[in-house]
């Protein structure tokens, strides 16, 4: 390949996939497209086109496609483009004041698992997958008699049947916790398989952070106030903590870690348990 006089491509470096064009799916990848050719998914093609814009603008390797990851054959062609990627960021996700029950377990879970069955089969041996979770995965048990549906997120009937079994507790909240927990488990169940490919599979759990997510959070939800004041640390994470993170982990400085996942909370979890 020609180099282009003024052009930032950079057909030397390893791919790595974000999906998810917004604050923190942004953050995710200027962090990470200084080590890789970028490729972006995201659902909102004028925020998407905008976004690989100004990362090129700012000398990065940049393309991407749109991608709404409830649709599988969406999920299906950015897995065959972005083939022998060396990294994957699954960032996106929705907040319980975002959307009801269903949308957000079909986004938080449904959407994920779809990502991570379609790229199994055609990443870069040595190469990593991190799904970004929540802290709100940790803050509570999930009824074991939950846990048969919840591990089979891709089966026919999945949602119909989950809401079913929650009942009225079927509610933004409840999807919200239930999807990340289930997200991890996720991860740790298909680690073998992963592992049996040469690859890498990771969950990373924020706590508070400073997202346009969060900060909706903290306007309709006035226990995150709650939640602040229980952080060690007495402040949000911000976006540029995470991304670094997710760096490390999808780095070969990560080589020995799967099938887990990294909570990154400034221990609100371990005060809320051990005061």
């Amino acid at each position: 390949m020609a180099h282009e006089i003024g052009g930032s491509a950079r057909p030397d470096l390893p791919l790595a996939v974000v999906i998810g064009a917004g604050g923190l799916g942004m953050a995710v990848a200027r962090r990470l497209g200084q080590d890789y050719r970028l490729y972006i998914a995201d659902r909102d093609e004028p925020r998407l086109t905008s976004q690989i814009l100004a990362l090129r603008d700012a000398g990065y390797d940049a393309t991407g496609q749109v991608c709404d990851v409830t649709k599988p054959e969406d999920v299906a062609r950015l897995a065959a483009t972005a083939k022998k990627a060396r990294a994957l960021a699954n960032v996106v996700g929705l907040s319980p004041s975002m959307a009801d029950f269903h949308t957000i377990m079909a986004v938080n879970l449904i959407g994920a698992a779809t990502v991570a069955r379609a790229f199994l089969p055609v990443m870069q041996p040595g190469a990593a997958a991190l799904f970004i979770s929540s802290a709100a995965a940790h803050m509570g048990p999930v009824e074991e008699t939950l846990w048969p549906l919840l591990q089979s997120p891709l089966e026919d009937g999945f949602l119909p049947s989950l809401h079913e079994a929650l009942g009225e507790g079927a509610t933004s909240a409840a999807a919200y916790a239930l999807s990340k927990a289930a997200l991890n488990r996720m991860c740790q169940r298909q680690a073998t398989a992963w592992g049996a490919r040469g690859l890498r599979i990771v969950s990373l759990s924020p706590g508070l952070i400073a997202t346009p997510q969060g900060a909706l959070e903290f306007k309709n939800a006035p226990s995150k106030h709650r939640l602040l004041a229980a952080t060690p640390l007495k402040r949000e994470c911000t976006m540029l903590e995470i991304a670094s993170i997710a760096a490390f982990l999808l780095s070969d400085h990560a080589s020995f870690i799967s099938g887990t996942d990294i909570l990154a909370d400034g221990g609100m979890v371990a005060a809320l348990r051990h005061g």
